[in-house]
């Protein structure tokens, strides 16, 4: 497993340097803070966060979702390749269920727990034939509970995982550290 991810990895940035892609300084821009090699070697921290990311942007009903986990995976210095993973957690296949939970989650919570619909999202319902009319509020509110509570449940996640198992996710060393706040 750790050497089929190095070698993916490795093409990866690879393929980043590439000799026609370097001269754009558009691409350049873009690649540079991505050739970092401490967002790709996985260690606890870099990838909780990424975990972190990725979670909250899998629950989130948008196109692209990798896009977004990537870039913001790149500004805090997560784990990349595990931010862009975990988006794959509502897949084509799990798409329908998961936004069926999160719909259900949202009205528990306004009706339950009395949380109240924001003014703006009043007029945003929509009729479904054989349902009735039904109000994107609690869907838009399961989609963000669901994504924080996710992101906020990969780091003890990852922790408990590496301290049960310290072999496969290393602390990251102290060097790393000061030559990535140095180049900062």
């Amino acid at each position: 497993m750790k050497k089929r991810y190095l070698k993916l990895v490795r093409s990866a940035l690879r393929s980043l340097r590439h000799p026609n892609l370097r001269h754009r300084p558009w691409w350049r821009s873009l690649t540079r803070p991505l050739a970092n090699r401490a967002l790709w070697i996985p260690c606890r921290d870099t990838v909780a966060a990424g975990l972190s990311i990725g979670l909250f942007f899998s629950m989130m009903l948008m196109p692209f979702q990798m896009v977004p986990a990537a870039l913001l995976a790149i500004r805090l210095r997560a784990n990349v390749p595990f931010a862009m993973a975990a988006v794959w957690i509502t897949n084509p296949l799990t798409l329908g269920p998961t936004i069926g939970l999160q719909f259900l989650l949202g009205e528990w919570m306004r009706h339950s727990l009395g949380v109240p619909m924001p003014h703006f999202l009043e007029k945003a319902s929509f009729t479904v034939q054989g349902v009735g009319s039904i109000n994107a509020s609690g869907f838009i509110l399961g989609m963000i509970t669901s994504g924080v509570v996710l992101a906020l449940a990969a780091y003890p996640i990852v922790h408990l995982f590496s301290a049960m198992m310290p072999h496969h996710l290393p602390v990251r060393k102290k060097r790393a550290l000061a030559s990535e706040n140095q180049a900062i």
